[in-house]
């Protein structure tokens, strides 16, 4: 069984023949069936100029999901601060926190998100497109929420309603930066598996308590996938190998139909690729995903997990959610 709480990382994907409100309208039926089932809460990622992704508008999209639903804690995992002002930041989560008490979660992200030529759309500046200036980025948010903001500011809504904030990373900078000031710590399993140990290692040597937190808490977020048998969670699997495989070749697409997965000849090259990527994901039926994620507990001593299950039907996405909340025990549910 898994005991720890379990979570969603949902990109809004934009399936091939539909479009964007089809993929939004998705999510937001995933976010409803997900919080039946009890998942602790539900994130959406920032990425832009993607095809295949609807989410470039984390705070909308908290706003619409959080309307829709009414238990589960709803987040962004993550906000990428170099793409924002924090003041525009504290006053659009201080605005969901007021509307949503005690239900929003803000993960802040330092990566861009987007290539090079759309981050400079974002920022309409050349400056600041590294992410060199995150740590006092971050300081300005914070302050932002909760006192006086840089230059006397006040931010409002923001001060004083400060919603439960994460420090997201791939890497050990990240993971020193969260440890430093306090925060809670989100962990991108699924995309730098190899590092995730050596991180949250890291960040429990060098925590800090802090008034948000007294104890370091780290989340890791996987690639998640199951189906009532290994080969049929295969099946459903393909969409996604193609994706990432577009996305690599710098050709990002919409999730394409099973069908035309099913159709794709892979070279030997793709399918080492494939293979690569796949190497920090979990699939296969609920046998075999239960074994893979308490592996990933016994390695990690992870104090949540966040799952993210790319596939192209919605009752294939909820399913998968629906046959892993199975395999949590009772008390890690909040249903």
């Amino acid at each position: 069984m898994i005991d720890v709480p379990l979570s969603v990382l949902d990109l809004a994907p934009v399936q091939e023949g539909a479009g964007a409100a089809a993929g939004l309208a998705a999510t937001t039926e995933l976010a409803r069936r997900t919080e039946e089932l009890g998942y602790r809460r539900f994130w959406v990622a920032e990425h832009h100029n993607m095809p295949g992704i609807a989410s470039s508008a984390p705070a909308v999209v908290i706003a619409h999901v959080a309307a829709a639903t009414s238990r589960i804690r709803v987040g962004s995992g993550g906000v990428m601060l170099p793409n924002h002002a924090p003041l525009v930041v504290a006053e659009q989560f201080g605005t969901l926190e007021a509307l949503h008490p005690g239900r929003i979660d803000l993960g802040i992200g330092r990566a861009p998100g987007t290539d090079q030529a759309t981050a400079r759309a974002l920022r309409r500046t050349e400056a600041g497109l590294s992410a060199e200036n995150f740590p006092q980025e971050l300081a300005d948010l914070l302050r932002f929420f909760r006192g006086v903001g840089p230059g006397g500011i006040t931010a409002t809504p923001g001060r004083g309603q400060e919603p439960e904030i994460w420090l997201l990373g791939s890497s050990g900078f990240s993971a020193q930066v969260a440890a430093a000031l306090g925060l809670r710590f989100a962990f991108a399993h699924h995309i730098n598996p190899a590092a995730t140990e050596g991180a949250l290692a890291l960040y429990r040597a060098e925590f800090r308590p802090s008034a948000a937190l007294a104890t370091p808490y780290a989340m890791v977020a996987a690639g998640a996938l199951a189906a009532d048998t290994d080969e049929r969670a295969e099946e459903l699997a393909r969409p996604r190998d193609l994706v990432f495989l577009q996305l690599a070749a710098g050709r990002p697409r919409a999730l394409a139909t099973p069908e035309q997965a099913a159709a794709y000849e892979f070279t030997e090259h793709e399918r080492l690729f494939i293979e690569q990527r796949r190497a920090g994901q979990v699939l296969g039926s609920p046998e075999t995903v239960r074994d893979q994620l308490a592996d990933l507990l016994r390695r990690t001593e992870a104090d949540e997990l966040m799952l993210n299950t790319l596939v192209y039907d919605i009752d294939d996405r909820a399913r998968s959610y629906e046959l892993i909340a199975g395999l949590a025990t009772a008390d890690q549910l909040t249903s």
